[in-house]
C-alpha cells in the first residue's frame, strides 16, 4: 500500500541523503536544495509492502527518507533469504535503472521514500556534475557491501557475522546522522537478523546473549549500543571504512538554480 504524502515541512526529512551524498562528493549549493526537496515529494509504505517486484524493469529511482527496507528472496517453502539492508539515505532503483531487479524490495517497517526522478534527470543532463559523481559512487559502495556480506555468510562464524552484521550497521547509520560511535536504532527482530546471515532465531539469540555476557553490546528498546566497538572490530575482522575529503566538482559552492 502506497500512500502520496501531501506537501509538509517537518525538520529536513532528506538530510539523511544529503548527509549520505555529501560524504561522497562536495555538493553545490542548488545541488544540496535539489536533494532536500526530496522531501516534498514523499510516499509513506507500510512494513511488508514490496517497494520493487522481482524482474521489474524501470522502477521509479527513489531515496529513502525513513524507515528500514531490504532485498530478499523468498523462497517455494518459505524460508527467506536477506541480500541487503537499505537504510536511510540509501536509494531504490538508481544504480540500477537499466537492469531488472533480481530480488524484490520489501519494507521492513513504516518507511517514507522520495521520488528522486528530479536528482536523476539533474544529474544526466550534466548540469550537476557533483550529483552525477555521487550517484555512479553508490554502486561500487553498494558491490562492496554485497562482497562483504558474502564473506560473513560463506567464510565466518555466527559469532564474527553477527558481529559484523552490527559494526556494518553502525558505520552507515552514523554517515546518515542516524548513530554514534557506539549507538544507533536496531528495529530488526531476531527473525529478520537470522533470515540476513543465515542462523535460526534461537542461534540468533543465543550468539547475542554471548556478545551481551561477553561484555560487547547492548540492546535496549531497539537501540543497539556497542560497549567496545574497537574490539568488536577485530572479531569481526570489519577494516575501518577508507574514508577521504568529499570530491571538489567544478560545481561546488556555486548558488544557480537547480535544474528540473
Amino acid at each position: 500500500m502506497t500512500t502520496r504524502l501531501p506537501p509538509r515541512s517537518p525538520a529536513r526529512p532528506a538530510e539523511t541523503v544529503a548527509r549520505r551524498l555529501s560524504e561522497l562528493v562536495a555538493l553545490s549549493d542548488a545541488e544540496a536544495a535539489l536533494v532536500r526537496g526530496l522531501g516534498e515529494r514523499r510516499e509513506r509504505h507500510l512494513p511488508g509492502d514490496m517497494l520493487v517486484a522481482k524482474g521489474a524493469l524501470d522502477s521509479r529511482p527513489r531515496f529513502i527518507l525513513s524507515g528500514w527496507a531490504c532485498r530478499q528472496r523468498i523462497l517455494a517453502d518459505g524460508r527467506r533469504q536477506i541480500f541487503s539492508f537499505l537504510l536511510p539515505g540509501d536509494s531504490i532503483s538508481i544504480t540500477r535503472r537499466s537492469q531488472p531487479e533480481v530480488c524484490a524490495i520489501h519494507a521492513l517497517t513504516a518507511l517514507e521514500t522520495g521520488d528522486a526522478q528530479l536528482v536523476v534527470n539533474a544529474a544526466e543532463s550534466g548540469r550537476a556534475p557533483g550529483l552525477a559523481y555521487a550517484l555512479a559512487a553508490l554502486e561500487p559502495q553498494e558491490q562492496t557491501l554485497l562482497l562483504d556480506h558474502m564473506v560473513r555468510l560463506g567464510r565466518q562464524s555466527a559469532y564474527e557475522r553477527t558481529a559484523h552484521f552490527l559494526i556494518e550497521l553502525q558505520r552507515r547509520l552514523k554517515v546518515a546522522g542516524l548513530g554514534d560511535e557506539r549507538r544507533f536504532p536496531l528495529p530488526l527482530t531476531q527473525e529478520m537478523m537470522g533470515d540476513a546471515l543465515g542462523l535460526s532465531v534461537v542461534h540468533v539469540n543465543r550468539i547475542l546473549q554471548q556478545l551481551r555476557r561477553d561484555g560487547l553490546i547492548e540492546l535496549r528498546s531497539g537501540v543497539a549500543i556497542l560497549l567496545q566497538p574497537e574490539q568488536l572490530a577485530d572479531i569481526a575482522e570489519a577494516r575501518p571504512p577508507t574514508r577521504s575529503a568529499p570530491i571538489a566538482t567544478p560545481s561546488a559552492g556555486r548558488t544557480g538554480a537547480a535544474p528540473a
